[in-house]
Order: C-alpha cells, then structure tokens, then sequence
C-alpha cells in the first residue's frame, strides 16, 4: 500500500470537510457556491488529476478503504470541473466491478452528474433544500423503484436515507436568498459546462 499517497488524499478530504463544516454552521455555505470552498474543491480535483494520471484511480489495494474513500469525496465535490467528473465516473464505474471501490461511488457521482445536467438522479443521493428551507432529494428518476436500484449498490431505503440527512442537516442553514441561490447554481452548471453543448451523460 502507498501510505504516502494515502495520507495525501485524507488530508485533502479533511481540509474539505472542516471547510464545508464551518461554512454550514455560519449560514454561507448554500449562499451560492462560496469562493473559498470553490478554490479548494479545484485545488483538490487538480492534484487528485495528477494522482490518477500518475497511478490510476486509487482503489483499496493501492491506498486502503479510508484513503480511497477520500479519493471519491474529492471527485464527488469536484463540481466545477464537468470533465474530470465524467472520466472519474467511468474509472469509478470499472474500479467498482473491479471490487476496488463500494459500488455506492459511482452511484452517487452519477446522480451528481445528472443533478448538475439538470436530469433526474437515479439513486436519490443528492439531496438540496426547497423555498420553504426543507431538505428534499433531487427529482429521481421512475421514482417507485429507486429503493430498488439503491439495493443493487448496497444503499439503505430511501426513507431512511431523507431521515438521515435531515437529521445531519439539523444544524445548517439554508440559503438566506432560495430564489437567488437557484439562478447562481444554474448560472454555474452553464459557466463550467454542465448545460449546453455537453452531451447529456448517461447511466
């Protein structure tokens, strides 16, 4: 196992989730996309380019489960670059046949994806909240058989997935502005490629 490069990508999974902890309790997170998670979300989709151009997607056998883990938080949140995202899908995808990576990876970067193109999601692991300030999945595709295509890639029934994101939520603010964070995000998705001349990508 490479434990250097295993601890490289722990650490750039953490200094993600402190950011995003700190900007969920002060309330600016959901204003928009902020500046400061933006730039670390692109300085860590840039090295985590590097780590895969060098070695591959870092699966289980080469940096062990929690390092491989933080490799999919990195792609997972990598929203500003559309390309990366549609090859990590398809690395994913092959390592999860592989057994290199829970199957539940690509299943949340592809409901990311399909978010982002403004298409229903899959899996319903995407989740945002409404003009109300409630916390709701993402529309989801044929929606009474979700609970099944989420048992394919070992994933608890939805309704226990909506009661535990709710209740993470518990302490986070939704945007102060709904209405204006919906134009930002859909001003982002045509900014980085999401909408327009990408073909849609899928499943």
């Amino acid at each position: 196992m490479d434990e250097t490069l295993a601890t490289q990508l722990i650490d750039m999974a953490e200094a993600d989730r402190r950011l995003r902890d700190l900007l969920a309790r002060d309330g600016t997170l959901f204003d928009g996309y902020h500046p400061a998670m933006r730039a670390l979300h692109e300085q860590n989709a840039r090295r985590l380019a590097e780590i895969v151009a060098r070695v591959g997607w870092p699966g289980r056998n080469l940096v062990g489960p929690d390092a491989s883990k933080a490799a999919w938080l990195i792609a997972q949140h990598a929203i500003s670059r559309s390309d990366l995202q549609r090859k990590w899908l398809l690395l994913l995808q092959r390592a999860a046949a592989r057994g290199e990576v829970r199957a539940a990876e690509p299943a949340y970067l592809l409901d990311r994806i399909r978010m982002l193109e403004g298409r229903p999601q899959i899996y319903g692991t995407q989740f945002d909240w409404t003009a109300a300030g409630r916390l709701e999945p993402h529309p989801i595709e044929a929606e009474p058989e979700v609970d099944r295509r989420r048992a394919t890639v070992g994933l608890e029934p939805m309704a226990e997935m909506v009661g535990r994101m709710r209740q993470a939520a518990a302490q986070e603010l939704p945007a102060a502005d709904w209405q204006r964070r919906r134009t930002d995000m859909e001003s982002f998705a045509q900014e980085v490629g999401w909408r327009g001349e990408q073909p849609a990508f899928g499943r």
